[in-house]
This record gives C-alpha cells, structure tokens and sequence, in this order.
C-alpha cells in the first residue's frame, strides 16, 4: 500500500501502465535472426571515429540479417548538448554512408517507433518510472548538492567505496508523511534506483565480443529521473531499447562497469536485456607503447579531420573494416573490385581488446582505393572538396573539366596504376604544375649536372619536338639528343661503363622533366607533354634557360 500511494503522489498524471505502452509499440515481425540495433550518441558538437567504428558494425550486423538500424539521439544531459549539434551528428554520419532505416532526421522523425529524440520521450519513462516505485524498486531523494558532496567527503574518511547505497541512501527508508512534506514545500527531487545487490556478490554475463564476463553486482541507488524529469542515460536506454525492439547494443566497453545496473533495470522493469557487444577502444602508438586515441591529443579522432583532409568516405570506411575483421585484408586482396557490402562482415573476428589505429596504414589504403577510381570520379571528389576548403583552387580546377579529368587519367587504369593521391587535400599539389597559375620550379638540377649539357639538351629537344610523335618517336628523339651529347642511349652500355660517358638518357629525360614541371619526379612525361602542348613546353624550356 506504501508503495503504490508513494507512486500516486510523485506521478499524479500518470495514468498510463506499461503495458499500454508497450502494446503501442509492437513487435517488428522481421525474419529469424534479424538484428535491430541502433546508433545512440550524444549531441555534444564532436562526432569521432568511435562513432564510425561503431556504427560501421551495427550497419553490417542488421543490414546483413535483413534488420534495422535506427538512429536514437540521447539528448538526456542538456548541460553538454551544444546548439547544433544534432544536425552535425547527422550530416557526418550520413557523409559516411551510415544508412539508417528509422529514427531522428534532421527535419524529424522517419519510423513508428518514435519519437527517437529522448527528450521528446519523456511522459513514457515516466509510466515506467511509476511502476517501479509501485513496485518498490525506486523512491525519491531530496539530497542537496551540498548533502551528497558531505556523503563522498565521509566515504572518502572512512575509505568506503564512493556512491549512494547502504547507510548512506539517506532517504532510502523514509515515511510518505515525510516525503511529502518535502514535496509540499516543493523541494526538488530525483527518483533513484533501489538497488539489492551487493558488491559481495558477482555476475556471470557473456558479451558477443568481450565472451564470457565475470563482474561484480551493482549495490547502487542510481539517479533515474533527474530533478527535471528528464531521465538518465541507464534508465532511458533500458526503456528506450525494449520499446524499439532493440536485439543488440553496439558501444564502447567504457560502459562496461554499468552493465550490472543496466542488466538489474531490465529484470526490474520485467523485460529481456538485448545482446551487448561491447568494442575495445581506438588505440595508437606513443611511441613504444600503446595508448587510446584523445580527443584532446589526436585530431585524427574527430570525423571533421578525414573530410577536411580529403580522405575519400569510401577509404575511411574501407580502413574501418581491416581494424574490426581480421580476415578483411584477405577478402579485400581475393576480391579487388567487389563492393564492401559483399564481405560477410562477422563480430565474432573483432578484437576484444581494441584496435591499433594507423594513419600510415589509412594512407595506404587511401592511395589504394583512389588508384582504382576513374578519372571522372577522381574529379568530381576533388571538385566537390576543393568548393568546399579550397575556393581559389576549385576555380582553376574546374574551368577546363576535361583537362583535369586528361591530367588524372594519367597512370590511371592498367594492373599497376599510380599511387600518388592519398587525400583529396593533396591533388593541389599533384597536378600544379599543369596550371600556369600554380607552376613554379620546385625542384633544382643535381650540382653534378653541367649547365651547359642542360641547356644543349633542352634547347635541341625543342627544335625536334613534336606533338604529332608516337611514344616511341618521342623517346626516340631524347635518345637522339643523349647521344649527341655523349650520353648514353643505352642503358645497359652505361652500366657496364659509366665512365665512357658524360651521363646517360635518363640524365636528359630529367633535365626536360624539371623544366617541363619543375620537379624531379612527376608523372609519365610523354602524356605530360601531350597535355601540356607545345607552345606551353617551349615557353618553359625557354624560361629555364634564359635562367641557366
């Protein structure tokens, strides 16, 4: 009788039971062995690669078992939502093609088990949260800051464990006459969890990526409803993921020493737990030892860094997959074209402990999946990076499309194609010296080379250039030069004697590269030459020798 007079007067307008809730909320009717999982961040303004990571792996389990995955915004703890930030969170997942079936937009809601906004929710907790009090499994605390600050300064003295349980729940066992007087000067109060466990005790639980878990059980009477209304997280979850038929929860294993709260909730409240994977955390190396990746340290955490450098979504999301299934690598080289949705992504191939996170490696596998893009690909990326972050190099870029898609064709397609492009951040730099408005000599001739060589070379290989020439009249036409210099022609004659020679022809093909592009190395210079056409070439030839 206490307790259901104690849960009238602390929810007076509520007249809904949970199970007129749950009845509003049906079964999904999906096939055997379809996973319902969700994506359920905070908007804090910073959206990080965790976030991927684990949004990634919810995306390949439910979409691979012709399930769902909704997204679920937990905007419970105004005090860190920042103005904004829901539409950032959506956006940056959305770039990285974390397609959702259901859940916030950012225009609303799409799905019937809404609202996905758990602020908007707040008259169905409530439901629940009268239950357990007319249950017997809450009550409500009046405890000022300043009480409970006293509390941990006493648990700190007596080398007690920190919390609100036991002696110290101070409002655990108190007379409705008393409750209500408090209420009656209308203190405020927060609604906690009455926990029976004890730390005594331990729990077995088996996590799909963690295995079989031995923790200890939680005696804590933990916050559910703040003094707004609003719920926490662990109680808002553990509602939240029955009503919308959650079957697995992806998240980070900070959350595993909550686990015994939360699984105490959903036998409090009379529902099955979802399954739990909990992922290790992204770790780098500092230098010979390992180390999470910090928000504060590592600007590679925040999603904004890999679209900012320019790294392509469908590399990032490619990287992602060789750090959560261990047999991707091999499936990736086995099958170089197929699509990633083709590999059968598995959670039982993810590392319990973590992944070790390598820019180096991302770079790789960046350069890789440009090389096997065309040319039009290529462009529009740039291009739509470029508008973006670099204004006055998408105007150059994109006055002449079909002499920049000709530039990056270069080297492109074949069994070998070129590696040069990681990020969309570094084709500026790439393909200048095809634009007056970039080109600049970057790159001296070796001290060892003669000016005067130099300048017979350019000044002969402007005389007998051709537009017109093949590839092989071309080079043929260098070698010429080379000879005429007392160059070798001949490679393999110049190895075996160099000193019969002043160089050889690879000595002359540089001497044009570097006043042709200004460096060293650049791509094949026949198609260079090609692109550029000769009036340019002579001019730059000329520039350069006039300078030697």
């Amino acid at each position: 009788m206490y307790n259901k007079k104690l849960a009238d007067l602390l929810f007076p307008n509520v007249t809904k039971t949970p199970e007129e809730v749950d009845a509003e909320f049906p079964l999904r009717g999906l096939p055997e062995g379809a996973v319902v999982s969700r994506m359920a961040p905070s908007p804090t303004g910073f959206v990080h690669l965790g976030n991927l990571v684990q949004g990634l792996t919810s995306e390949r389990m439910t979409h691979q078992s012709g399930g769902v995955l909704f997204l679920r915004v937990e905007d419970t703890d105004a005090k860190r939502e920042v103005p904004g930030a829901v539409e950032t969170l959506i956006e940056s997942l959305a770039h990285y093609n974390i397609v959702f079936d259901e859940g916030a937009t950012i225009d609303g809601d799409n799905g019937a088990f809404g609202p996905y906004r758990q602020r908007q929710r707040k008259d169905i907790y409530h439901v629940f949260a009268k239950h357990l009090v007319a249950e017997g499994m809450a009550y409500p605390c009046f405890c000022t800051e300043e009480e409970l600050e006293e509390i941990h300064k006493a648990q700190e003295a007596e080398k007690a464990n920190f919390g609100y349980f036991g002696k110290w729940a101070k409002w655990r066992g108190r007379s409705i006459e008393n409750i209500e007087e408090m209420l009656g000067k209308g203190m405020p109060w927060v609604l906690r969890f009455r926990s029976e466990g004890s730390i005594e005790n331990k729990i077995k639980f088996t996590d799909l990526i963690k295995g079989n878990l031995e923790l200890t059980e939680n005696d804590i009477d933990h916050v559910l409803l703040k003094s707004d209304g609003i719920p926490t997280y662990h109680f808002a979850h553990a509602v939240d993921d029955h009503l919308m038929r959650t079957t697995h929860v992806v998240r980070g294993d900070e959350w595993l020493p909550t686990l015994p709260f939360h699984l105490q909730l959903f036998r409090a409240l009379g529902y099955k737990p979802p399954k739990y994977l909990h992922i290790g955390p992204l770790m780098k190396m500092d230098g010979t030892s390992k180390r999470k990746l910090s928000k504060r340290k590592d600007p590679e955490l925040a999603l904004t860094y890999y679209k900012a450098e320019g790294y392509p979504v469908e590399a990032v999301y490619e990287y992602i997959m060789t750090i959560l299934n261990s047999n991707y690598e091999d499936w990736r080289r086995a099958n170089p074209y197929a699509p990633t949705s083709e590999f059968k992504f598995s959670y039982k191939k993810m590392n319990p402990a973590g992944s070790l996170f390598d820019v180096a490696k991302l770079r790789d596998v960046s350069k890789n999946v440009i090389s096997l893009m065309s040319a039009e690909q290529v462009y529009d990326y740039v291009s739509a990076w470029a508008l973006e972050y670099d204004p006055d190099f998408a105007k150059v870029f994109t006055k002449d499309p079909d002499f920049s898609k000709a530039i990056l064709s270069i080297g492109r397609g074949g069994k070998k194609p070129r590696k040069d492009i990681a990020v969309w951040s570094e084709v500026k730099a790439y393909v200048s010296f095809f634009f007056d408005e970039y080109f600049r000599i970057e790159d001296s001739y070796p001290e060892a080379s003669d000016k005067a060589d130099i300048k017979a070379a350019l000044e002969a290989f402007c005389e007998s250039f051709d537009t017109n020439d093949d590839m092989n009249a071309w080079f043929d036409k260098i070698k010429a030069i080379a000879d005429s210099l007392g160059y070798a022609s001949d490679m393999k004659a110049y190895k075996n004697d160099p000193t019969a020679f002043r160089g050889s022809v690879a000595d002359v093909s540089m001497f044009l590269r570097v006043a042709v592009t200004g460096r060293l190395n650049s791509p094949d210079m026949y198609s260079v030459m090609q692109l550029l056409g000769a009036e340019k070439i002579k001019q730059r030839i000329a520039d350069i020798c006039s300078s030697l």
